[in-house]
């Protein structure tokens, strides 16, 4: 039995390049949404193709209310909503699956990339895991690294591909557009993504193999904010330091712990940021 997990993300997504396009309720966000099913959808039927017998898709996007459940391909099965242990690869955990696909990822804070961020839109400036620059991508390769699951598949950007040469180098990778700036890309329809996206799918299946849990640890998260009172107000979270006027730090044993703690943080800094002044 192969068992796929698929996190899909919206930033990285085919056709999205501006903020409404990912802003839940925005009319430019409905629209982009179908295009985002399209590219996980195109996924799992590239997984099936290749061997999987099931794959879960975990939401990975804001509210992770952003898929079109009904045009999914029936055979799989889709973790949706928030407040979930580990975020966006919930279900790794659970010791069935042999695989995950990071779909319609993006590079990370301070980065060159389409919508490049990591876990909040703005406020963070920058993040590193043992000075190594991260994305949320990274992180969660660190994650379930811990849990002898592969990365297989990542598709997103042409930055967010050669991001994942650093954390997932023999996974297959997909870009559904080139990267111009910040909220503009060269782009291609999504019937040529998606035909891209099934036949690496179909390939990656083969790499699905679970191998020995990897712990790395430990690891120490540091983060760099745009404003100096938002690094004040993540020092609540235990054991995160002040190191800098608008920069923190934590020491993590594994990454299971550093990724629960980096949620903590960024949910204590989005409410510390203030409508007009940031």
């Amino acid at each position: 039995m192969v068992k796929i997990l698929i996190s899909a993300d919206m930033e990285g997504a085919t056709g999205v390049t501006w903020p409404a396009d990912v802003e839940p309720g925005a009319p430019e966000w409905e629209r982009c949404r179908s295009m985002f099913t399209s590219d996980v959808n195109a996924a799992v039927l590239g997984f099936f193709d290749g061997g999987a017998d099931e794959v879960l898709i975990n939401e990975a996007h804001s509210t992770m209310r952003n898929l079109l459940l009904e045009q999914l391909d029936e055979r799989a099965e889709m973790l949706t909503g928030r407040h979930k242990s580990l975020s966006m690869v919930e279900g790794v955990q659970h010791g069935d699956v042999d695989g995950i696909a990071f779909v319609g990822y993006h590079a990370g804070a301070g980065m060159e990339g389409v919508l490049a961020h990591t876990y909040l839109a703005n406020s963070i400036t920058g993040v590193w895991v043992n000075d190594e620059r991260a994305s949320e991508g990274l992180l969660n390769a660190h994650v379930v690294a811990e849990y002898g699951v592969p990365v297989v598949l990542v598709t997103g950007d042409d930055v967010a591909c050669e991001d994942a040469l650093g954390y997932a180098p023999e996974a297959l990778k997909v870009a559904v557009k080139d990267h111009v700036s910040r909220y503009a890309a060269v782009c291609r329809t999504p019937a040529r993504t998606a035909a891209d996206i099934r036949s690496a799918a179909k390939e990656a299946a083969r790499l699905a193999v679970r191998h020995e849990p990897h712990r790395a640890g430990p690891f120490t998260v540091a983060l760099e904010f745009d404003a100096e009172h938002l690094a004040l107000s993540a020092t609540v979270v235990p054991g995160v330091e002040r190191t800098g006027e608008r920069k923190v730090a934590y020491t993590s044993a594994t990454m299971y712990e550093g990724i629960r703690t980096f949620k903590a943080v960024t949910t204590i800094v989005s409410a510390a940021v203030e409508e007009n002044y940031g």
